[in-house]
């Protein structure tokens, strides 16, 4: 088995979050709603803490979006738990917990383009650096260069957040 090296503690995911919140409401200043969309399961749970910091330094309001898409297969239809009507004409932020080749987020970003958006960005908290796609994350927690045998692990467990190097 290999040997986890802790990337991440809780705190300093934490702190990532607060910050990535402030740059998001710099962002969305002139904004009344905006809409945090996450990948479904870690993208949503760091969108959920996401709108948790956005609440407590700014008045935008916020709604919260999982986005369906199968990691295994990308190419089969990505659903929301919003209607598109919901974040039309509104600013989106997609959000995922690791940025690794791009597949995810680049098909995550195809299922947005079907609708007239005001902005759209994006958001993770550790990018890799190892993209086959041209797609940046607008807000990071951190840059991190791995070899691509190796694996960036992010848990959100009550209290004891951590992202892990496998």
């Amino acid at each position: 088995m290999k040997e986890r090296v802790l990337i991440l503690n809780h705190e300093q995911i934490q702190h990532k979050i607060k910050r990535i919140a402030y740059q998001v409401y710099e962002s969305n200043i002139d904004e009344k709603e905006i809409i945090l969309a996450g990948i479904s399961k870690k993208g949503h749970q760091l969108a959920l803490h996401l709108k948790e910091a956005l609440e407590t330094i700014s008045p935008l309001k916020i709604k919260l979006c999982e986005v369906y898409v199968n990691k295994k297969n990308p190419l089969e239809e990505i659903t929301t738990s919003l209607e598109p009507e919901v974040y039309q004409d509104k600013s989106v932020i997609l959000v995922d917990d690791v940025l690794n080749s791009g597949t995810t987020l680049i098909y995550g970003v195809r299922h947005f383009l079907n609708v007239p958006l005001k902005q759209f960005k994006t958001a993770v908290l550790v990018d890799r650096n190892h993209k086959k796609y041209p797609v940046k994350a607008d807000f990071k927690g951190i840059s991190l260069s791995t070899s691509l045998n190796e694996m960036v692990e992010v848990s959100f467990e009550a209290n004891k957040f951590k992202a892990e190097l496998l």
